[in-house]
């Protein structure tokens, strides 16, 4: 890979979210579904997960093209009681499928103290922290879970079963900023490994195993029939802990709402044959919220927050480290920088988005 390719671009959020937008309206989507998949796809770059932001832009639209996914959906419950649901994405941007979700769980919370959504039939979310953290404006804590493409092996098996399967929990606070847990239930998301593979750069040790099940370096492993490792790497390290976290949200995204679960996942790249004989449809997600008021006033949980936050702040740090970091503070200070002085995009990323804008007669 020369220097050309690797070098980074910088553009405004401006610039960026007017050409995602035009993108997914030139796909057909109405102008509230691409303001809002733009909004979601966007919220990765600004608090620097790159992985899943416009880095991932030109895969929506070759979905698109091989009519996996719907760009005029008709996003419906299909099943419900006062505190559930069951939404049907008839297979949408999971950008946009997976807000209406969280909007029914939050108005479920609204009169019942917690909402619990499962989402049958959509496609690929974005960062669950997006759809958690809009549970924090209404002083409640979100929850998002998704099953996802099937690269994960199992503890003690050479077989890829299971998705990155992530987990965002968003907690809000009174004066500090809010808790924001956002992670795969692997070693390390597959976002990670493909910025690994546009750098040409070796994985770190324990995020991927080869064919045989051999720990391995190779970033390229996956296309050799390699699989990405639970959280954990191995069983020495709690590997059957991460393939457990995993499952736990595969079943609450898939098997309990009628979606595709372990191995039927529909696959990200649009250019890999779907599994045969899929028990569900589509991909899952699992969105919850939780009023705070439901258990106490929000007023007296939020100066406790403070207090949380604040005492884990000032814990003493090993010799080295300057302080301990609260879940969500490596990204809002990234979405702090970011806002100011643009995104910084590899050079294989934009070139990659200026040839999807050509498909549809869009500068970059």
């Amino acid at each position: 890979m020369n220097g050309d390719q690797q070098a980074e671009q910088v553009f405004s959020y401006q610039h960026l979210f007017s050409f995602t937008k035009n993108v997914f309206l030139a796909m057909g989507c109405s102008d509230e579904h691409a303001t809002t998949a733009t909004t979601t796809l966007l919220s990765a770059d600004v608090r620097g997960i790159d992985s899943h932001g416009v880095a991932r832009l030109s895969g929506y639209v070759r979905l698109w093209e091989a009519k996996r996914i719907n760009a005029k959906p008709d996003i419906k419950i299909i099943h419900e009681s006062p505190s559930t649901a069951v939404v049907d994405g008839d297979s949408g941007l999971g950008l946009v499928v997976a807000p209406f979700a969280m909007q029914v769980a939050i108005n479920k919370a609204k009169q019942a103290g917690t909402g619990w959504v499962s989402v049958q039939n959509s496609n690929h979310f974005g960062i669950a922290g997006y759809h958690a953290m809009m549970a924090l404006q209404h002083d409640m804590i979100g929850m998002a879970l998704t099953n996802a493409s099937a690269l994960v092996a199992p503890t003690f098996s050479t077989e890829r079963m299971l998705g990155t399967n992530p987990i965002a929990v968003a907690v809000p606070a009174g004066s500090e900023p809010p808790f924001v847990a956002d992670m795969a239930t692997t070693t390390a998301a597959n976002g990670k490994l493909e910025i690994l593979q546009r750098k040409n750069l070796e994985a770190p040790v324990g995020w991927i195993q080869d064919a045989a099940g051999n720990s391995t370096t190779d970033a390229h492993a996956l296309k050799n029939k390699g699989a990405l490792l639970p959280l954990g790497s191995d069983k020495e390290h709690g590997s059957h802990k991460g393939y457990a976290l995993g499952s736990i949200v595969d079943i609450f995204s898939a098997v309990l709402s009628g979606a595709n679960y372990g191995p039927w996942v529909p696959p990200f790249p649009a250019y890999v044959p779907m599994p045969e004989n899929q028990p569900g449809k589509g991909l899952g997600h699992f969105l919850g919220a939780m009023r705070i008021d439901a258990f106490r006033t929000a007023d007296a949980f939020k100066k406790d927050m403070d207090n949380w936050i604040q005492r884990f702040r000032s814990a003493k740090t090993i010799d080295g480290y300057e302080k301990v970091l609260i879940p969500g503070d490596p990204e809002r200070l990234f979405e702090e920088q970011r806002m100011k002085e643009g995104i910084p995009l590899l050079g294989t990323v934009a070139e990659d988005l200026a040839k999807v804008g050509q498909k549809f007669n869009l500068s970059l």
